[in-house]
């Protein structure tokens, strides 16, 4: 998995460390959600049962396929 150096240094963070490559890997290939931002970063999101069936959001760089962010998005509407 691709990543960006912001991504290495947030995964850290307790509330994000939570959150398994693998989860992330399927939220990248798999979404059930998409939006591309103003600055071409690319929203993603897919409903993960092992996380209680929560939504966690991965933000993609402009490539499709670099990780930039990954979080569980508390607001995310399905």
């Amino acid at each position: 998995m691709k990543t960006t150096k912001y991504f290495l240094t947030t995964r850290m963070r307790p509330d994000r460390e939570i959150i398994k490559d693998e989860w992330i890997q399927y939220v990248v290939r798999f979404p059930e959600n998409e939006h591309i931002q103003f600055d071409g970063r690319i929203r993603r999101w897919a409903r993960i049962e092992e996380m209680g069936g929560r939504y966690p959001r991965v933000i993609l760089l402009p490539d499709g396929e670099t990780v930039h962010n990954a979080f569980i998005d508390r607001g995310y509407k399905p």
